[in-house]
Formats: structure tokens, C-alpha cells, sequence
């Protein structure tokens, strides 16, 4: 698709009116209106301010590029907007902006337009093509000058490949911005222009709204001097472990190319430690871990379900000042307030938490489209009683089955590509998982979690200690994946049948991990990395909110001797609760519920820290110095 398709006379105000900002937002968004582009004027319009307030599109050389994603753009379109006299745009470089593309994009944009719109943000690089925009006198020489240095991302490609390689070493660029649509290949020419002049081998994927393309492979990675991250958003880094990698904004790579090059010359950058324990990158150049993608779609539905644990489970927690069965209607300490904090962190941030899990789980494998179906899916776990395993199965369920539809419906004609991500998708999507869910998942995977809460009542029953041990190792486990939250299920299931003990046992076992390993960095200090250390003070804090997640960076990095270690001190912790007759009534919080919600607060302390100091000494003697850095 040519620019000039999505960029015409119609769409083009060669005297902008006004030399703010915000003014200049609102007439390109009009142009955009009267020129039947837009569903909601006001919708597309907060989406260009919101951009705006991630960072600035003023990207300096008196160009400015407002764009947003939106489902309020009815067809993807370009506004162009002329000052001569410049609009204070907040650019990077503090220069007034002469030349402003306002670009629409739909939210089922597809990879022509993206293309064509990403081609835009690359050509307005060139010096020569920005003076003669500047100089056109009319609709249509605007017209004439996009179109005649035009050319498709093939003839691109073919430049590319035919550069010769470099004596001094290649090196790899990723660039990423928030909607993937402009700064992102504004960065990426920057850095090829930059790079070609200086003599340099570079090769730039780019994670746009379209996907990544010119994705970078894992010989590639190996062989590479350095790498150059310039990015606004998440992208896959795993795979740059062991390799100098500079990290920058997306903005540092339109306005500072050349630094950022010979800085990778010099290799001038830290080397990248990784976070998830080894990576790789897939040899079509879509780089992945090494088994890692089920642990990232994982983490990325745990990391999400977070906030409804600890803010439902704080509040429950709260409602208990009012007395434990405050929130109980026709008992003598009912309070309405007390009820009302329990309703909503119990009743509804708890019960939203498998769905959650769910939703994006399956939204972290098939991006948007994944995400209804992986909601549905997770609810109807909860409410079948499948708990957190139903809501494992489901996410994973809806995302590959979202791809799988991506794949069936390809073929359609194009003109329905806006259909999909609004109807076909979410109505196949949902029909497909609810009835796997419905007919084959739920009632299976019901008894296989009713018969591990019927084995964790009968170890209860038997012996207290057994049991405490068990489930404070649970926690250690996969922190934070299924067995640990079978066993923070089964936890509040107890509390619910007013057997309060083995959530004490639960809540010590999750909180040792973070805490062990925190005080590991500290008196430990060979045996860590100056990242770690700093990691470890902030684990102090998630370890003291009962956030057994902050240990999974250093588990996956080291699960050898990190694992095995917070699960001895889990179960230690976990043992000595029961062994003292600790009980707990609130199912979530930490030490900031501690000594309203248990019945001996020194002793459960007490019970926290040995199992905290086992874990750290555990990995004092395990693990290996590491080298002095410099």
C-alpha cells in the first residue's frame, strides 16, 4: 500500500492555524473528522493526548508525529499540518515543529497499513524530503513528494542485504514504542542511516504494531559486538544474556545514533545477566527462550492476578479489626463497613484472581485477541470449582486456540480484516474454550483439586507439623505458579471452614523466599552480583508483604541452589507455625496484618526468621562467588 492512499488532498492543512500544541492536536483531529476517517472525534482525540503524555512526539528536525491506535478511527488515515512559523511541540531537540503527521490507526489495523504508515515515519528522516514538504506550494505536490521517494519495505530489504559487512564488528539494534507505529522505525532508520555512514554493520528489528520484523537470530545474538536496546515498551531480552547491551529509550535512538554506535564499538555497556535463566533466539529470527515461553506466559498472568491478591487480601485482612466475625450479619460485632471491605477484597478482587490469571495468560500468547476467551475460560474454572489449575488449563486453552483461528482466518478476503478482532476472533475464541472448558477441562480437574484439599485435611488431622511443613514448601516450590497456589487455595478454603492454622503455615512458607534471599545479598555479598544486591533489598520489602514472586528472578537464573534452599527454609517456617498452634484469619498481607490477625505474633515472627535465616545460609554455602566486578 502506497502512504499517499492513506494520505490525501483531503486530509492535508498546508497553513496550520495556531502555534500551541494542544490547538494544533485538536485541528489535525478535525481534518481527520470532516474527512469521514474518524467513528468518535473525542475518543481518537483523548487517545493522541494520552500518547502524548507517555513522551513527547516531537521528535526534533521541526517534525512532530501524534499518532494513536484506536478503535474510534473508522479507517486508518494520515492528517498533514504545515506551519511556517512553528507549533511548540515539546520536541526533543526544544525547536519549534513546522511539519505535524497525524496519524489513525484502527485497532484491527492490518500489516499493509501499519507498513505503509511505519514507511511515513522512516522517509521524514531525510533532510532533503523535509525542506521540500516545507517548500511545496499545494495539496498536490505534497502528494508528488510522498510519492515519489515512496518504495515498499521489499526494495528496503534488498538494500539492506546487499551492504557490505564491516571490519569492525556487527552490531544488533532493537527499537519499540508504546503503539508500534512511529517511533519505533523513526529509531530503527536513525540507526541504519548512522550506521552506513560511519562504516558500521548493523542489523535493527523492530517490534511494531505489525509484529517483529527483521527479527535477530540466535548466531546473530552470538556474534554480535553489542546491542543496542532502544525501546518504551517490554521486549524479549532473555535471549541477550552474557552480551553487552545498552539500554536507552526509543527517543535516544532518533536523536543519538552515532553515541549510541560507538558506544557498542567500544562495548561500553553492561553485560546483560538475564532474568530468566538462559535464552536463545529462534532461527527464523522470532527469538524466544529456551523453554521459556511457558514460563513468560505464565509469569505474565501471575504478575497481573498480583494486584487483586494483595489489594482483596489487604482488605479482607482490614476487616477483621472490626473482630473476626465482624462481617457476619446477626453476629454481636457485625460492623457494615467491616462487611463492605470484605465484599469487595473478598467476594470480588479474590474471586476475579483465576480469570485474571487466565485472561492474560492467553492474552501474553495471542496478544489482544486472547484475552476474552482466556477471561471466559478462567471464570468458568472458578465457577466449576476448578480453581487455579482450571485457570492455568484455560488461559493456555484460549491463547493457542485465538492462534489457531489467526491462522484459519488468513485467508479471508482482506476487506474483513477489521471483522476479526471484533467479532471473529472473540465469538470463536469464547464458543471454543467455554465448551472444551465446559465438556472435557472443569470436572477432571475439579476432583484432581478436591483430592489434593482432601489429602492436605487428612495430613491436618494426622499431624499438625507434617502438615505445616508440606504446605510451607508448597509455597517455595514454583513461587507463585500452580503448586503454590494449590496450596494458597487450600489456605483459604481452611479459613472459610474456620480452621485458621494451615494459612499461618502458608503465609510463612511464602513469605521466606523474598526474605531469605534478601538477606542472602546482604551477608552474602561475594556470592551475588551488584544487580542482585540491589534486587535483594527491594525482596526485603515484597517478602515482608507476603509476595513470594520476588524470588523467581533469582530462582530462575539459579534454580539449582536457590530452589532447593527456599523450599527447606518454606518448610521449616511452615513447621514451626504449626509447631507453635499459630493461626492466621486473614488470607493475605504480610506483616502488615500480622498482629491483628494471629494469636502469637512473636512467635509466628519468630518462625518467619528461622526459616528466612535457613534459606540465606543454605545459599551462602551453595552458591559461588562471583567474579570482582570492576
Amino acid at each position: 500500500m502506497k502512504i499517499t492512499e492513506l494520505l490525501t488532498k483531503h486530509t492535508i492543512k498546508l497553513n496550520l492555524e495556531s502555534s500551541q500544541k494542544e490547538n494544533v492536536i485538536e485541528e489535525l483531529v478535525s481534518v481527520l473528522d470532516q474527512a469521514g476517517k474518524l467513528n468518535d472525534k473525542e475518543g481518537y482525540k483523548e487517545a493522541v493526548i494520552n500518547r502524548e503524555k507517555q513522551s513527547s512526539t516531537g521528535i526534533g528536525e521541526g517534525i512532530a508525529i501524534p499518532h494513536a491506535k484506536t478503535a474510534s478511527v473508522k479507517e486508518p488515515a494520515i492528517a498533514f499540518g504545515r506551519s511556517k512559523d512553528g507549533v511548540d511541540y515539546e520536541s526533543l531537540d526544544g525547536q519549534p515543529s513546522h511539519l505535524v503527521f497525524m496519524i489513525a490507526a484502527t485497532d484491527g489495523a492490518n500489516n499493509t497499513h501499519l507498513e505503509a504508515l511505519s514507511r511515513l515515519s522512516t522517509l521524514l528522516m531525510r533532510e532533503e524530503i523535509r525542506k521540500q514538504l516545507l517548500e511545496a506550494s499545494s495539496e498536490d505536490e505534497i502528494i508528488d513528494i510522498i510519492n515519489q521517494h515512496d518504495k515498499d519495505d521489499e526494495e528496503e530489504e534488498q538494500a539492506e542485504e546487499a551492504s557490505a559487512p564491516s571490519a569492525k564488528g556487527k552490531i544488533l539494534a532493537v527499537t519499540a514504542c508504546p503503539t508500534g507505529i512511529a517511533h519505533t522505525f523513526m529509531a530503527a532508520d536513525a540507526l541504519k542511516e548512522k550506521a552506513k555512514e560511519l562504516g558500521v554493520d548493523i542489523k535493527v528489528e523492530t517490534n511494531g504494531s505489525s509484529g517483529i520484523k527483521n527479527g535477530l537470530t540466535a548466531q546473530e545474538i552470538e556474534d554480535a559486538v553489542a546491542i543496542i536496546v532502544a525501546a518504551d515498551k517490554q521486549v524479549e531480552m532473555d535471549r541477550f544474556q552474557g552480551k553487552h547491551v545498552i539500554e536507552v529509550p526509543v527517543t535516544a535512538g532518533i536523536r543519538r545514533p552515532q553515541e549510541l554506535i560507538e558506544q557498542a564499538l567500544k562495548q561500553d555497556a553492561p553485560i546483560y545477566q538475564g532474568k530468566g535463566g538462559g535464552a536463545a533466539a529462534s532461527e527464523d529470527g522470532a527469538a524466544k527462550g529456551k523453554g521459556g515461553g511457558f514460563y513468560k506466559h505464565l509469569m505474565s498472568g501471575v504478575s497481573n492476578m498480583l494486584p487483586f491478591v494483595v489489594g482483596g487480601g489487604i482488605l479482607v485482612a482490614v476487616s477483621f479489626f472490626w473482630g473476626i466475625n465482624a462481617t457476619k450479619p446477626g453476629d454481636p460485632t457485625y460492623n457494615e463497613f467491616a462487611a463492605v471491605l470484605s465484599n469487595i477484597g473478598g467476594t470480588n478482587a479474590l474471586g476475579l484472581i483465576v480469570a485474571v490469571l487466565a485472561g492474560f495468560i492467553a492474552m501474553s500468547i495471542a496478544d489482544r485477541p486472547g484475552f476474552a476467551p482466556g477471561m471466559v475460560g478462567g471464570f468458568m474454572a472458578t465457577q466449576a470449582g476448578a480453581g487455579f489449575l482450571g485457570g492455568l488449563i484455560a488461559g493456555f486453552l484460549a491463547g493457542y486456540i485465538v492462534v489457531l483461528l489467526k491462522k484459519v482466518f488468513a485467508g479471508l478476503p482482506q476487506v474483513l480484516d477489521g471483522l476479526k478482532p471484533v467479532l471473529l476472533y472473540p465469538l470463536f475464541g469464547i464458543f471454543l474454550t467455554g465448551i472444551i472448558m465446559h465438556y472435557v477441562v472443569n470436572t477432571p480437574v475439579k476432583y484432581i483439586m478436591d483430592g489434593m484439599t482432601h489429602w492436605l485435611e487428612g495430613l491436618g488431622t494426622g499431624n499438625l507439623v507434617v502438615m505445616g511443613i508440606v504446605l510451607g514448601g508448597m509455597m517455595a516450590i514454583d513461587m507463585g505458579g500452580p503448586i503454590n497456589k494449590a496450596a494458597f487455595t487450600f489456605g483459604i478454603a481452611m479459613i472459610e471452614a474456620g480452621n485458621f492454622g494451615p494459612h499461618a503455615a502458608i503465609m510463612a512458607g511464602g513469605m521466606v523466599p523474598p526474605l531469605g534471599i534478601a538477606l542472602a545479598t546482604t551477608f552474602f555479598k561475594n556470592k551475588f552480583s551488584k544487580r542482585d544486591r540491589e534486587a535483594g533489598i527491594t525482596n526485603y520489602v515484597m517478602g515482608l508483604s507476603f509476595i513470594t514472586e520476588g524470588a523467581i528472578p533469582f530462582a530462575a537464573a539459579d534454580p539449582a541452589r536457590v530452589i532447593p534452599a527456599c523450599i527447606i527454609g518454606s518448610a521449616v517456617a511452615g513447621g514451626l507455625s504449626q509447631f507453635f498452634h499459630v493461626t492466621l484469619q486473614a488470607p493475605h498481607g504480610g506483616i502488615f496484618v500480622l498482629f491483628f490477625t494471629t494469636n502469637h505474633a512473636l512467635l509466628y515472627l519468630l518462625s518467619i526468621l528461622i526459616g528466612a535465616v535457613v534459606t540465606a545460609l543454605i545459599l551462602g554455602v551453595l552458591k559461588k562467588p562471583v567474579p570482582t566486578e570492576k
